[in-house]
């Protein structure tokens, strides 16, 4: 087949990510960058879709398990007959590809020094091993160190990224990734935010971190609210509540404590939900806490730092007083709340408990509604 550009037309494009699509060649590393709502997940399965065209077997890569999820949903519906696709986390490949051996640092995460060895001596003694396409989504949340890696055990490696939305400890900016992929690596940029509305989108931007301001959606609704719990079963409430006036939505309620999520689960399995409620656990290794259904309505319930390159048409943040005693002008808080509240698509709810508001929701004035 031929490497040259093979535009796949898809009908749930927008002319901008389509042309964004079909401007990358088949060939050489990129690197894509967009704001939240521009559609990168998208785009990153129809991108997969088109690489799987070539004959290569292809994968769409992500760190976080529950974003793979998502993605391995996305492709059931693009993926074409005889070119198929596989979502799949790094940690998942790196295993399959290096053995569950595999070298680790003293953190736990892998060695990717130590793996470029093997990767670079198996290409070149087995002339059977066919190096795969890889897309990567959710980019910045990897280090340098493995895109070099890929550099060398991949035929192609398209990233998407947005370097406002670095919540790992192993994270890289735009131009490290490109560094690390090569001097040939090709950039390009999508814009535009589909998601949010506009009351939504100007709220994320006051914890915005780096970048240039992006304008605001056109598309309008309620005001972000700031909303004060006396406990969790007041917290609960409030979540069945909205559960019942708004039986099509898919509510994430994001949390920072897998304790809280467990007691909100309880809770909101005696209330009698139209739609069972889901609680996911990167600990758990299958099952009920492991796989869900993230198309479906319903209450989901997940850890801050699960929930990137989510969206749901309702998100509660639950307990923001778990962050009253940081600096509110910290760099890492500014770019926590900036990726939850961009997963919201209708309506945001910021809560809180104890005497007082804690101070990162203080200031917000016109932004939000309190209550």
């Amino acid at each position: 087949m031929t490497t040259a550009n093979t535009p796949v037309l898809h009908p749930d494009l927008t002319p901008a990510q389509r042309d964004c699509l079909d401007a990358l060649p088949l060939t050489g590393n990129h690197v894509v960058s967009g704001p939240p709502g521009s559609g990168k997940s998208l785009l990153a399965a129809h991108r997969a879709v088109h690489l799987a065209l070539t004959g290569r077997p292809t994968l769409l890569l992500s760190r976080s398990n529950l974003l793979r999820q998502l993605l391995r949903g996305t492709l059931q519906g693009l993926t074409v007959p005889g070119a198929p696709v596989e979502a799949a986390t790094v940690h998942g490949w790196i295993q399959r590809r290096f053995g569950s051996d595999a070298p680790r640092t003293e953190d736990g995460w892998f060695d990717w020094t130590a793996l470029a060895g093997p990767a670079a001596e198996t290409l070149a003694a087995d002339d059977d091993v066919v190096a795969p396409h890889l897309v990567v989504d959710e980019g910045q949340d990897l280090s340098p160190g493995f895109y070099r890696l890929v550099r060398i055990a991949a035929a192609s490696v398209t990233v998407f990224a947005d370097e406002c939305q670095r919540l790992t400890e192993t994270n890289s900016t735009l131009t490290e990734i490109t560094d690390a992929l090569g001097r040939s690596t090709a950039r390009a940029e999508v814009g535009g935010n589909h998601r949010n509305t506009r009351e939504i989108a100007a709220l994320a931007e006051r914890f915005r971190i780096g970048g240039t301001r992006r304008s605001l959606p056109f598309r309008s609704g309620p005001l972000p609210v700031v909303r004060h719990y006396s406990g969790d079963k007041d917290l609960a409430a409030d979540i069945a509540a909205l559960a019942a006036g708004h039986p099509r939505h898919r509510i994430g309620v994001i949390v920072n404590s897998l304790r809280t999520a467990s007691d909100l689960m309880r809770r909101l399995e005696r209330a009698s939900l139209a739609h069972e409620p889901q609680l996911y656990s990167s600990t758990a290794s299958s099952g009920r806490y492991r796989d869900l259904d993230l198309a479906r309505p319903g209450v989901v319930l997940v850890h801050r730092a699960s929930a990137k390159g989510l969206d749901f048409d309702t998100v509660v943040i639950a307990d923001t007083e778990t962050d009253a005693a940081k600096d509110p002008t910290a760099a890492d808080l500014r770019m926590a709340y900036y990726v939850m509240i961009t997963r919201a698509r209708e309506r945001l709810v910021l809560g809180w408990r104890g005497s007082r508001p804690p101070r990162h929701l203080e200031g917000l004035d016109g932004l939000v509604a309190g209550e």
